[in-house]
């Protein structure tokens, strides 16, 4: 029986995979799309069983050849560009493809465990899953609430089976990143500019907040890993849940952790944002004319209903879990 990852070579498909590995399991199925060749280095360090191209896994599984080989999906695989403008590939992509694998998860009641976003609530101010707060910005956000609704109606059906749980991530950061370019997190971005140029970037204020004070959820990708694992040991759990940490911080709060975490490599002491400021090494810069309208400047998960769900472990706090992946980076 195999253990199925889709956008297994991507960031969060490539840790499950290696919380799998690291679990014993190593009968994965990982399904990608490598037609950007260098995500295949997220899973070098990985033992997987066999990999398929996503068109050519749908292909097969809608002509039985996986009928009864198959215990768990991981449904990561999705565009994830919120700037793509292209909404018929966008809904190709993020929508009828996870129509297709819901549907035979159902039908042959496998584990199904999927991404959504937090970019489906939008501009809003509350980020709890009911639908009235949810009204997303862009089509990527489109396609994933779009995708959480049929789930929902799903959920609710009378012959409903199998378990089925989406998770609404908010801003991760981590290792195995490397390839999303300029969609990487705002903590590898700053790593980098701080070791080719002395110094990070942050927007100036807008919508109210002032220089680098728009919030966001930065979750740390293990703790993702961490909650993924823990619906899996439990498939009698089912719904669509928020994955952050609770709690917002400002991007200045990265900015700080990664530049203070890249001195401490150098032997050199920490300096309170302020300084950083003073000193040119926080730089902030015109907000783009192309993300007004279309930007969170606050997030903050409502994980009441994971709590709800049984999971109790803490969440890493920027600082924590920002020092750790600076690390991890030095180290590559």
């Amino acid at each position: 029986m195999y253990y199925v990852v889709t956008g297994a070579a991507g960031f969060i498909g490539a840790n499950l995979v290696k919380a799998l590995n690291e679990r014993g399991i190593d009968h994965i199925l990982a399904v990608d799309n490598l037609t950007k060749a260098d995500k295949f280095k997220n899973l070098v360090d990985c033992e997987i069983a066999d990999y398929l191209d996503k068109h050519e896994f749908i292909e097969r599984l809608q002509h039985g050849h996986f009928d009864g080989a198959i215990e768990v999906l991981f449904h990561q695989g999705a565009c994830s560009d919120t700037m793509e403008s292209d909404g018929r590939y966008m809904m190709e992509n993020n929508f009828r493809y996870s129509t297709a694998l819901l549907d035979f998860c159902l039908d042959h009641e496998v584990q199904f465990l999927y991404a959504s976003s937090a970019s489906v609530y939008g501009a809003g101010r509350v980020f709890k899953e009911a639908r009235e707060h949810e009204a997303p910005l862009n089509v990527y956000g489109y396609s994933k609430f779009l995708f959480d609704q049929v789930v929902r109606r799903r959920l609710a059906s009378a012959d409903f089976h199998a378990q089925v749980v989406g998770f609404r991530y908010f801003n991760v950061y981590g290792p195995r990143e490397q390839h999303k370019g300029r969609m990487a997190s705002v903590a590898f971005h700053h790593f980098n500019q701080y070791r080719e140029h002395g110094k990070v970037k942050l927007f100036e204020g807008c919508d109210g907040y002032g220089n680098g004070e728009q919030r966001r959820d930065f979750v740390y990708v293990e703790d993702v890993v961490k909650v993924n694992m823990f619906f899996l040991d439990h498939p009698e759990k089912s719904g669509i849940f928020n994955l952050g940490t609770g709690k917002a911080q400002p991007f200045n709060d990265i900015a700080h952790a990664t530049v203070n975490a890249c001195r401490a490599l150098e032997g050199q002491p920490p300096l309170s944002l302020a300084d950083m400021v003073a000193q040119g090494i926080v730089e902030y810069i015109a907000f783009p004319e192309a993300l007004k309208g279309k930007y969170q400047s606050f997030t903050q998960a409502d994980i009441t209903a994971l709590r709800e769900a049984g999971y109790e472990e803490a969440f890493a706090e920027v600082a924590v879990g920002v020092t750790k992946y600076v690390k991890y980076l030095a180290g590559q």
